[in-house]
């Protein structure tokens, strides 16, 4: 697929997110391109879940801008909006984020929800089309002989494998990746990371992941954007990320900080 010269798909000016005094993400600004692969690295706290949180509009920014494929996304709070700018940004998280009690199937149909009307979804009435799709998906991801098993009886790598093809399923221009192979172990963690990238590359998608793992990031990223304490202090190619870069993003001794809370007003807030 052809794009305009220098046409990004994601432009990020300036943004900031505050919780009370804390600045979660503090004047922070960089553009991603069709296709592109992008990997934001930081110590736990950092701000790096709260810039996914911002562009997929799960969070609102309390200053700068947001423009995602040409459109500035910034002020789009309401219902209609919303549906439109996620129905074109799929988000793996974590842990998962599946229905356990249903089948793989119906949760990579959970994917096309935005684009079907609610009584469709609710009585599980898919287009035909729609499930030739995702039987396609779950085929492409060496899934499709567990389709029909229950999501909670899978392991940890099988589960993110179903949150891929759910978010597949929507026929994203963006994945945003947020810490997706946290919960698994190193070997497991390669074939999701590969998986992923070999996906979004077949499909022309851009990703952007949220990692600790700087290895990884390194290994699987065109590039690498550093965030420390809401600030970004890093954004060049992984071959430019030497260990004096390191040392800035995360801090010399490197110590690990596994908290990414804090407490606002009495109630705790991830950043």
């Amino acid at each position: 697929m052809k794009y305009e010269e220098n046409q990004a798909l994601l432009e990020i000016n300036n943004l900031k997110k505050y919780y009370g005094a804390t600045k979660a993400v503090d004047d922070v600004s960089f553009r991603v391109n069709h296709e592109e692969i992008v990997t934001i690295i930081g110590r736990s706290g950092a701000g790096k879940s709260t810039i996914m949180r911002c562009i997929n509009r799960l969070a609102p920014n309390d200053g700068g801008s947001i423009v995602f494929d040409g459109e500035e996304i910034t002020n789009a709070m309401h219902k209609k909006s919303l549906l439109k700018i996620r129905s074109k940004i799929g988000f793996i998280f974590q842990h998962f984020n599946l229905v356990y009690r249903l089948t793989v199937f119906q949760n990579v149909m959970h994917g096309v929800l935005g684009r079907i009307s609610t009584i469709d979804g609710v009585l599980g009435r898919y287009p035909e089309e729609d499930k030739e799709k995702a039987y396609e998906i779950l085929q492409s991801i060496g899934l499709e002989d567990q389709m029909y098993k229950r999501a909670g009886e899978l392991s940890g790598g099988q589960k993110q494998r179903v949150a891929i093809a759910r978010a597949l399923m929507q026929e994203p221009k963006l994945l945003l990746c947020d810490e997706p192979i946290a919960s698994l172990d190193p070997v497991t963690s390669a074939t999701i990371m590969e998986l992923i990238i070999d996906q979004a590359k077949q499909r022309g998608i851009a990703c952007i992941f949220n990692l600790h793992q700087v290895e990884f990031a390194k290994e699987y990223s065109t590039r690498i954007i550093g965030i420390r304490a809401g600030k970004l202090v890093f954004d060049g190619a992984p071959e430019w990320l030497t260990s004096v870069k390191v040392d800035e993003i995360y801090g010399a001794s490197h110590e690990s900080d596994d908290s990414a809370w804090t407490s606002v007003g009495g109630m705790a807030v991830a950043y």
